[in-house]
């Protein structure tokens, strides 16, 4: 009985997202898109990333299924529906994914052979600190070159499960990319989780020749999943990623297709935050060199999330593919706009913190977006709201917190 309601509840909700998806305001945005990321003139669009539905807007104890993979489907149906309400320059594409199962040397949290481990946060959500399983240089032997390797049968299950419940609301589209993308690819994320933040830094110093090693090994690690995966015809178009909508003149669009794609068909996106306090030598010894061959593979590079990229601009100059640099609240952007010019998309992330998590200012949201699209004329600029942790006014200030945006960029 339960797992019929939840099919029902999941079919219910596929139905809205796919009409939401047929809306003409897609292909606008598409269009936008397709023309802002290619560095042809547009207005500044604008995304909101990571809103905090899992405390504001959509608890847990919200979620209407019981079985843990409805559940997981239901969530990000309900995500998606949200996106729409928030009105911003989001496309939300007719199809979901559903992620194969991988088999891995040991496991998802032994993916390298050490286990990532991590300290017990004391509440939900709250911080915590690395545990490192490699603490001297004899532990590089524990270290398992990864492969890509799905375990057919329980991905066609899972597949087939979710074919079956929606039917012809919604394409399905089985994800055979690569475990290793995003942040288990840019190899910062797991060292500093596999060695610790602070000996990290300090092997730099006192360890160089051995963390080389380590960096190196992680490196072709990486390209081996990612040629494994093209040989074995599993990249797709919906495997684009640049962390805004990857459409560019360039490369063919984001689609459903069953078309076995090449590394250089695609976008990739790439970061290392890890490394926001480190000065731009070490960063390109210790990380860039290691990174600018997984990148080079592709299509187009989008570089950067939370990390102040200041004074590295021209050192990502280097990557022969980079289309789109991201600029945090804590860099400085006037400096960063100078260096960026309009050779390239400027990803503005504004303080999240001044704009609506700690409470909604119109007057001051429409003073800061000014302010920084003065600052960035000449630019290819988007603006992306993201790390929004908490809302006290609620889900409808961030709507007007975006719609305040989107009228500022219009005027621009």
């Amino acid at each position: 009985m339960a797992a019929s309601k939840d099919v029902t509840v999941v079919q219910d909700l596929a139905k809205q997202v796919a009409e939401i998806a047929t809306k003409p305001v897609q292909d606008e945005r598409r269009k936008l898109w397709r023309r802002h990321n290619s560095l042809q003139r547009t207005r500044p669009l604008v995304l909101s990333l990571g809103a905090p539905w899992h405390v504001e807007v959509m608890p847990d104890g919200d979620l209407q299924c019981l079985d843990p993979f409805w559940r997981g489907l239901e969530h990000g149906l309900r995500l998606a529906i949200l996106q729409d309400r928030l009105d911003d320059d989001t496309v939300i594409e007719p199809w979901i994914t559903v992620q194969a199962v991988y088999r891995h040397p040991v496991s998802a949290e032994c993916r390298w052979g050490p286990p990532i481990r991590f300290s017990e946060k004391t509440e939900a959500r709250g911080s915590f600190a690395f545990r490192p399983s490699i603490v001297d240089e004899a532990d590089f032997d524990k270290l398992v070159m990864p492969r890509h390797e799905i375990d057919e049968e329980a991905t066609r299950r899972k597949y087939e499960q979710t074919c079956d419940a929606l039917g012809d609301t919604l394409s399905v589209q089985l994800d055979r990319g690569p475990f290793y993308r995003s942040w288990c690819a840019d190899i910062s994320t797991d060292v500093v989780r596999l060695l610790g933040l602070e000996q990290f830094m300090m092997y730099m110093l006192d360890r160089p020749e051995w963390l080389h090693r380590v960096l190196a090994f992680m490196r072709d690690g990486v390209l081996a999943t990612h040629e494994q995966a093209e040989r074995a015809g599993d990249w797709r178009l919906f495997h684009h990623a640049n962390q805004a909508v990857p459409y560019a003149k360039e490369l063919a669009d984001p689609a459903v297709d069953d078309r076995a794609m090449k590394r250089s068909d695609l976008w990739f996106f790439c970061a290392s935050q890890e490394t926001t306090c480190v000065s731009p030598a070490m960063f390109d010894e210790f990380m860039l060199q290691y990174q600018q061959p997984i990148m080079d593979q592709f299509g187009l590079t989008a570089y950067g999330c939370c990390e102040d990229l200041t004074r590295k601009i021209p050192l990502l100059r280097r990557i022969r593919n980079l289309r789109r640099i991201s600029v945090t609240p804590w860099a400085d952007l006037g400096c960063c706009a100078e260096q960026i010019g309009a050779d390239y998309v400027l990803s503005w992330r504004p303080n999240p913190s001044e704009v609506v998590c700690t409470g909604f200012d119109r007057r001051r949201v429409e003073r800061l977006t000014r302010e920084a699209l003065a600052t960035c004329r000449g630019c290819h600029v988007d603006i992306t709201l993201k790390d929004i942790e908490t809302l006290p006014d609620g889900f409808e200030s961030l709507v007007a917190c975006v719609r305040t945006i989107k009228q500022v960029a219009q005027e621009a």
